[in-house]
Order: C-alpha cells, then sequence, then structure tokens
C-alpha cells in the first residue's frame, strides 16, 4: 500500500514520509504539485497527503485534478492554513480530512488509518483472509474475532499475509525483514522479535500460548493452519 505525500518543506517531508514508512507503507514524495500530479498519474497510491500552498500546482488543484478522474483515492490535506474557508473549500473539492499544522505523528497516522477504513471497509465484500478463528481485513486495516475489532498497522499486516501464504511451513527471519520491512531498510532481529510480541499481544487468546504465530526455534515463525 503506497501514500504520495506533498509537501514544498524539505523537513516535514523527510518526518511525514519516516513515520508513515515506520507504519510499514510505502512512500512517494513530491516537493511541489506539478510532482505530485505526475507521481500519482505513474503510480496511482492508495492515499494522498497533500500540503496546500506549494510552488507549480497548489494542493487544492492537485485535489481537483485527481478528483476528475479517481473520486474514490483518500485525499488528505495537510496545512498551516488554518481559517475555516480553506476546510471548507479542501472539503468541497473533495478531500477526505483536514489537519492543520503543527500535528503529531500520532494525529497524523490516525487519520490516514481511518481513511483508509473508510475507503475499505470491513464488510463481506472485501478482501479477507482467515487465521484460526481471526479474521483479517488488510485493506481496512482491522482484524476480527466474533465481535471484537482489532486494529493492526501495515507491517502487521504485512507479517500476517506473509505467514498465511506459508501456511504450515517455517517462515525465516529475513524473508520477515526484506518483505515486511524493504531491502532498503536494515532491521534486526530483535525488531522482528518486539513487533512480534506486540502483535501476539493483539491478536493472540493467549500470548503465552500462540496459536497464530508460532516461534520455529533457529528459524523463524510459521502459522500452522490445521490448528
Amino acid at each position: 500500500m503506497t501514500i504520495l505525500i506533498a509537501d514544498d518543506d524539505p523537513l516535514t517531508l523527510e518526518a511525514l514520509a519516516a513515520c508513515i514508512a515506520d507504519e510499514g507503507f510505502q512512500t512517494l514524495s513530491a516537493a511541489d504539485g506539478k510532482q505530485a500530479i505526475d507521481l500519482w498519474r505513474e503510480h496511482r497510491p492508495q492515499l494522498l497527503c497533500l500540503d496546500i500552498m506549494m510552488p507549480e500546482i497548489d494542493g487544492f488543484d492537485v485535489c481537483r485534478r485527481v478528483r476528475a478522474t479517481d473520486s474514490a483515492v483518500p485525499i488528505l490535506f495537510l496545512s498551516a492554513k488554518n481559517e475555516e474557508i480553506d476546510v471548507v473549500v479542501g472539503l468541497g473539492l473533495g478531500a477526505d480530512d483536514f489537519i492543520r499544522k503543527p500535528f503529531t505523528r500520532a494525529e497524523v497516522i490516525a487519520r490516514i488509518r481511518a481513511a483508509l477504513r473508510r475507503a475499505h471497509p470491513a464488510d463481506d465484500k472485501g478482501r479477507r483472509f482467515t487465521m484460526d478463528d481471526l479474521t483479517v481485513h488488510p485493506d481496512a486495516l482491522l482484524a476480527r474475532r466474533e465481535d471484537k475489532s482489532i486494529e493492526l498497522t501495515r507491517r502487521e499486516v504485512l507479517m500476517l499475509e506473509l505467514l498465511h501464504k506459508n501456511a504450515g511451513l517455517p517462515v525465516a527471519r529475513d524473508r520477515f525483514l526484506d518483505e515486511c520491512w524493504g531491502l532498503d531498510y536494515f532491521p534486526d532481529s530483535r525488531t522482528l522479535d518486539q513487533h512480534v510480541l506486540m502483535l501476539r499481544k493483539k491478536i493472540e487468546r493467549d500470548p503465552a500460548n500462540p496459536r497464530i504465530i508460532a516461534t520455529v526455534r533457529g528459524i523463524g515463525y510459521r502459522f500452522e493452519a490445521s490448528r
């Protein structure tokens, strides 16, 4: 899942890209509106975060051009322009949300997750897969057990997808790191173990005796579908 970020402030652009990538998303960065439109046309990202005041083409016009051909992709405005008219104009052009600067990392991630859930509701028509008694809805970044919903990060979804696709087989640590973090990122095994520990706390009925993410000593982890 790819997110396009457009902002003419290089520090904001770098910080946003880093925090979004930490959640397991792929990112595309644009320093102006023209570059944002070019990247959107080439890659068709699943969500756009747009500053308003940008050179070449402003964020409002980027939103207008995207909405001319795509009515569904979530668009979030990130802007220091706090006047009510800017919010009204942005939402009127078809944006899904408006986040005022300065903002916190937690707020941005929460709003991105909410926009993606609205765009990809976890219903019977959506993409999903089952692990033990847990149903995972990848596009909505959710898992469900009975009547309980569990929020997942994009990286946690990638980890579960990898285990599910290789059900019954051990998945090596290096493969987790390559496919869930990326070849250009260099986490160590401790990072993987910490993520597995946190994910087990979310999804396992008994994290001390996991049924979904089992440890394979000396290799990595496995989902045993027949259990």
